[in-house]
């Protein structure tokens, strides 16, 4: 298919020269390159006119980014055009036939961007989003390690325009450039106005290129923040009001989001979610009496999108989640209040079931809590909301980082009685000896400064001589993106705990491919099965050992040590087949339980209690 590539230059010759260089031996015989030249005075006039296989275009000035790819774009009448930067180099030999093929694999494709890293390996862009609070446009995954993340196409906001496939019907519908526009800001303008015409935006996750960024600026000292300020102002008189409607639903969301919790991360996750669906979200931090976070939250950290949230009025008139332990649910001051809580015990208090039934609805994340709650007491409607991954970073296609050729049983879970790290250690050391190539890697987490989690470890023996490999990651931090890493540098996941409120862990292993060894009982029964995983058989309720310590007159399981040392030795006795089943849990956990997935259960409830109140 005929397709022009444009390449705008000032000045800046040796990244022109890495940029064509890199570019050569991947066109096909349809792709023709233009470089439009503003005005250089550094030798790059003459470089460029010595080579015969592009198309020079000489502006003689500086048109700005805008004006010097327009004149290229209204002189190409016909084929896709490929917008591109200078100071991109091209790491992928493929690039231009797999952005093509995204653009082509849906005919609502208008506009393709893709995943941009820099020189020293940090992810710069896999997609772009603006707020109206501030105006200032993001990149996706910006400032992160590239570790594999985004590997999929996805529908975005926007794309930089360093690089951006633009089919041919979209500039015969809606023409070049804006000309409102000098640098700046004209990529996100050409994108939402894709949008409003019907075409879809989205990056490709198949390709990922070099990008150094604001070269010609820096190279040319280019004072950006008089240009930058000039083309935010035009910007949000054209898109404010667009940008501001956006929303189409309203929740009031009440918990914690920047403190170690496991509330916390899915707090974040759902917030994330709703977001992306357009439900427009409000935050208040619940904490005080009755809560594990007696102080206030603070009010630095969390992400972009987080912190511009937690910025906006908390309204009341919104419905409104209180996302925590049952017993906060009585801090819910909503016009329709819903408690969301879960416990992996086979009951909850009775402080628990009195303030849920408090609430107009409850939430849990699993048929598990739906039947212990109600068991206890709970009379409220309750629904089913369950928790998720995020399949950019949760997926097979994450490069684990793996320095040992030993077979890799990995743990992750905070030590105390739920966990049963005890158990696991001693089944594994019954499963295998030093002369097998296995090693079990527990990355754990002691907050408790009662419990000395080494002495705890000499207790169990696990150094004695023949004893198997064991490696401790204790309090060891990791960026929540990094996780993911940690699962795919796993040959197995394997957990015996007693019980669980959902069991993140479990579906994050399985999310990323990694086959997993996991108690069956308790919530994760609702996503784990032996079709995905490999369950751990417990043993009856009524045994002494399944009594909960936490929670007097409640039980969770008892994991069988013997039937645990039988699935670690089978799995690492049969790999292909333990490799083929992780591949398939990741198909099932991306297909069905993601925050996405959640947020439209979510999305669901609003629009059901929304019709209730129009009766």
């Amino acid at each position: 298919m005929k397709k022009s590539i444009v390449i705008l230059t000032w000045n800046c010759i040796e990244y022109t020269k890495l940029c064509l260089n890199s570019l050569k031996g991947t066109l096909d015989d349809e792709t023709k390159v233009y470089v439009v030249d503003n005005g250089s005075t550094d030798g790059t006039i003459e470089y460029l006119e010595s080579l015969s296989w592009i198309e020079l275009i000489k502006n003689g000035k500086n048109l700005g980014f805008v004006g010097g790819n327009n004149v290229a774009i209204d002189r190409i009448d016909s084929g896709d055009i490929i917008l591109m930067n200078n100071d991109i180099v091209i790491s992928q030999q493929d690039w231009l036939s797999k952005l093509e093929a995204c653009a082509y694999s849906d005919s609502k494709i208008g506009v393709v961007g893709c995943r941009l890293i820099n020189e020293k390996n940090e992810l710069l862009h896999a997609g772009t989003y603006i707020y109206p609070e501030t105006f200032w446009g993001q990149q996706e995954g910006g400032g992160q390690r590239d570790i594999g993340q985004y590997p999929y196409t996805r529908d975005v906001q926007g794309v930089v325009f360093a690089v951006a496939y633009i089919k041919r019907e979209v500039l015969d519908e809606i023409g070049g450039l804006n000309d409102r526009f000098f640098s700046y800001f004209e990529d996100t303008d050409y994108c939402l106005r894709a949008l409003d015409h019907g075409y879809r935006v989205v990056c490709c996750g198949d390709v990922t290129l070099i990008h150094y960024e604001n070269v010609s600026t820096t190279q040319n000292q280019v004072p950006l923040s008089g240009m930058f300020k000039e083309s935010q102002k035009t910007f949000k008189g054209i898109w404010g009001n667009r940008l501001a409607t956006r929303y189409t639903r309203q929740m009031a969301w009440h918990s914690i989001l920047n403190f170690p919790s496991g509330y916390a991360v899915s707090a974040k996750n759902f917030i994330l979610a709703l977001d992306r669906k357009d439900v427009d979200i409000r935050y208040k931090y619940v904490y005080g009496k009755g809560t594990p976070f007696p102080v206030e939250e603070p009010t630095k950290g969390g992400d972009y999108i987080t912190s511009t949230i937690r910025g906006r009025a908390f309204d009341t008139s919104f419905p409104q989640v209180v996302y925590g332990q049952g017993d906060v649910f009585q801090k819910n001051d909503g016009s329709y209040k819903i408690g969301y809580t879960m416990l992996e015990v086979t009951g909850i208090p009775e402080e628990w079931a009195r303030q849920a039934n408090m609430m107009d609805e409850v939430w849990v994340p699993s048929s598990f809590n739906v039947e212990t709650f109600r068991n206890s007491g709970v009379t409220v409607p309750m629904y089913t909301i369950p928790l998720g991954v995020d399949p950019n970073y949760y997926n097979p296609y994450i490069k684990g980082h793996k320095h040992h050729n030993k077979y890799a049983f990995l743990t992750v879970f905070e030590w105390g009685e739920r966990k049963a790290p005890e158990l696991l250690l001693r089944a594994y050391n019954r499963a295998f000896t030093s002369a097998d190539d296995v090693v079990l890697i527990c990355k754990l987490i002691n907050n408790d400064p009662g419990i000395d989690v080494h002495k705890e470890l000499e207790k169990l023996d696990l150094n004695r001589p023949g004893s198997p490999d064991i490696v401790i990651l204790h309090n060891t931090k990791f960026q929540d993106y990094e996780m993911p890493v940690l699962y795919r540098s796993a040959d197995c996941f394997v957990t015996a705990t007693r019980g669980e409120g959902w069991g993140m862990p479990i579906l994050e292993a399985m999310a990323c491919g990694v086959p997993t060894i996991a108690t069956n009982w308790s919530a994760q029964t609702d996503f784990f099965n032996e079709e995905v995983g490999y369950p751990i058989d417990v043993k009856k309720l009524i045994d002494a050992e399944a009594k909960c310590p936490y929670y007097e007159g409640f039980q969770w399981a008892h994991p069988d040590e013997d039937h645990l040392v039988h699935l670690m030795r089978y799995v690492y006795e049969h790999r292909e087949e333990a490799a083929a089943k992780g591949m398939h849990a990741s198909e099932v956990a991306l297909s069905k339980w993601t925050w996405d997935a959640a947020a439209e259960k979510m999305i669901e409830r609003l629009d059901a209690i929304d019709a209730l109140k129009r009766l």
